[in-house]
């Protein structure tokens, strides 16, 4: 077990690499800048990707993996980590990169040393069982992406590519451009929104009248001509009331679009802002202007990677809760749309702004 560097992309012997990566969706988009690094190390190696069934589709037409094997064992007790154990052993891997590094991937990778399938090398999180190599000085508490940058550069792998990359299926990109001619919409015209988030994470919403009024400022401002709202089909009424609340300019495709739509989508928007959620991690492919709004979550972890997106947060004590339920959201209503827009006019230097609250104290949870 070493935390040593080493050289891999120079040995001869790695010929066949597994990745493992099951979720989160944000996690996964940032995975795939890594997994960009590792295919450019090993050119010649066949790639295979261990992912959620779920997640499949991100990979439908990318050609850096010979093989998905979409399966994770969260679901189906004993057999499914039976399975799994099985399809892994008879890859017979060189090279096994765990960037879920969970207790769950830890323990897999043990059974898997057990049976004599793990490999000569896995790379993961620390540099002690069931790893080979791996950093033994990071905090658990920081951006999964500088965990998985750091295990990488101890096997001698280069970690240069500084924004996600996912392969756009043509069905997807002409999808998208038929959703242009459709509404009349030009490239770099117009500004796209997520509002949305997952239910659960309801908290992590600016809300609808903040989205509304960031949207009349900027076709006041003449930066836009219309304004983009996008999201799942559970929301759709969502984007109804903020498109009711901007007008004509405004055109809600919430429901219209598959995830990697998103990636067109955003390449031909003049800028993005969204809440922390998936769809802000994939738009952030498109290496477009993008502002994100942070509330309950941390923008050091959650933060999509790139160099031209920026996160917001509001300073206030209670920031980065990760609460499930909140009496008052301070942490989103003291983000304003104009210091948003100011960001979007004059991005900062800094990845990451937080703006003082008009608060000096947030109120208890409940």
């Amino acid at each position: 077990m070493s935390a040593s560097p080493l050289n891999l992309p120079q040995d001869p012997s790695i010929r066949r690499i597994l990745i493992i990566k099951w979720s989160a969706l944000g996690d996964l988009v940032m995975a795939s800048a890594v997994c960009e690094d590792i295919r450019r190390a090993f050119p010649a190696a066949e790639i295979h990707l261990n992912t959620a069934a779920a997640n499949q589709k991100l990979f439908a037409a990318d050609s850096r993996f010979t093989r998905i094997i979409a399966q994770d064992t969260r679901k189906g007790g004993l057999r499914s980590v039976l399975d799994w154990l099985r399809q892994i052993r008879v890859g017979r891997y060189d090279l096994i990169i765990d960037l879920q590094t969970t207790d769950r991937s830890r323990l897999l990778l043990g059974l898997l040393r057990l049976i004599g399938g793990a490999g000569r090398y896995r790379i993961g999180n620390h540099g002690f069982w069931p790893y080979s190599v791996g950093p033994n000085d990071l905090p658990l508490e920081i951006n999964p992406l500088i965990r998985m940058r750091a295990a990488l550069q101890l096997a001698g792998i280069p970690t240069e590519t500084n924004h996600p990359v996912l392969a756009v299926p043509s069905h997807n990109a002409t999808r998208v451009r038929d959703l242009l001619a459709q509404y009349g919409l030009i490239a770099g015209s117009y500004a796209l929104f997520f509002p949305g988030c997952h239910p659960r994470g309801y908290l992590k919403r600016w809300g609808e009248q903040h989205f509304a009024e960031l949207g009349k400022l900027l076709l006041a401002s003449g930066r836009v001509q219309h304004i983009v709202i996008a999201g799942g089909p559970d929301e759709v009424a969502l984007g109804a009331t903020i498109a009711g609340l901007i007008g004509v300019a405004a055109v809600n495709l919430c429901g219209a679009t598959e995830m990697l739509d998103i990636i067109p989508l955003a390449e031909a928007a003049q800028c993005v802002v969204g809440n922390d959620t998936g769809t802000s991690h994939l738009a952030a492919c498109s290496e477009r202007p993008q502002v994100v709004i942070c509330g309950p979550t941390d923008p050091t972890r959650v933060k999509p990677l790139g160099d031209r997106v920026i996160a917001i947060q509001a300073d206030l004590p209670c920031s980065n809760c990760y609460r499930k339920h909140c009496a008052h959201h301070s942490c989103m209503r003291e983000v304003h749309p104009a210091q948003v827009l100011a960001l979007l006019r004059k991005p900062p230097l800094q990845a990451i702004v937080r703006v003082p609250a008009r608060i000096l104290e947030a109120l208890p949870h409940v």
